[in-house]
């Protein structure tokens, strides 16, 4: 009974790793056909002989393909390529509680470096009418928040913001992706904690250097901004 089930474990390892190969030439397949967004693909059966294996593996490869956002059925035009969402997969296993500690703190530094680098997008694409969002959203903030290391509150109304100002899409998807890990790992103690903070830039000041400044005071307001953040992961 043990070798009939050893037999059928090794058959399966055997037939996953077929549809590993064959995903891989798939996708290497559809690149050689220089195929773009909204190109039909070719059937099962053409892709079964091309590839020399069966419809049912076939499939099986093509149901990834689906699962990975590179391909989605039309009605009248069978499997076409599509663009897939870069963060579908990447949001479901972005949750701190699955995440470990090296990988949470990583992410942590991720989106530090994000919010420093983003000036030069700021100055070039910022608008009069974001300022003066900008200037109700810390209106909005209480006096005491100078004084506060993090409020995802906050956070999520002045940065999400700045994110918006830089107009990509992506960034601003990461970035929500980012936010509830930011919070986490600021409470969970893998960082160290600070006795006393340090003075930094408030969100006041960093609007005050988007409207008057350059793209070099932002990012190192924006870096003074952060810099208790900083400390807690060099400290």
């Amino acid at each position: 009974m043990s070798s009939t089930l050893l037999n059928g474990h090794f058959k399966t390892i055997e037939t996953s790793s077929l549809v590993d190969k064959v995903e891989a030439n798939l996708v290497e397949l559809l690149q050689q056909q220089k195929l773009k967004v909204g190109d039909s693909i070719p059937k099962e059966i053409e892709l079964a002989e091309a590839l020399g294996v069966s419809r049912t593996v076939i499939r099986e490869a093509l149901l990834r393909l689906r699962m990975m956002g590179l391909i989605e059925s039309k009605k009248k035009k069978g499997s076409v390529i599509t663009s897939p969402d870069i963060f579908g997969n990447l949001s479901k296993s972005m949750n701190p509680h699955i995440l470990d500690p090296g990988t949470l703190k990583e992410v942590f530094e991720i989106r530090l470096v994000l919010e420093i680098g983003m000036a030069d997008f700021l100055f070039h694409r910022i608008t009069k009418a974001d300022i003066k969002e900008l200037k109700q959203i810390v209106a909005n903030e209480p006096p005491a928040a100078q004084d506060h290391l993090f409020n995802v509150e906050h956070e999520i109304a002045f940065h999400g913001k700045l994110y918006e100002i830089t107009g990509n899409e992506t960034m601003k998807k990461f970035q929500k992706m980012l936010l509830p890990v930011f919070d986490y790992v600021h409470n969970s103690g893998l960082l160290k904690k600070q006795t006393a903070l340090k003075t930094f830039v408030s969100h006041k000041e960093l609007v005050e250097i988007l409207e008057n400044g350059s793209p070099e005071q932002f990012r190192n307001g924006m870096r003074n901004h952060l810099e208790n953040h900083f400390a807690r992961i060099f400290e």
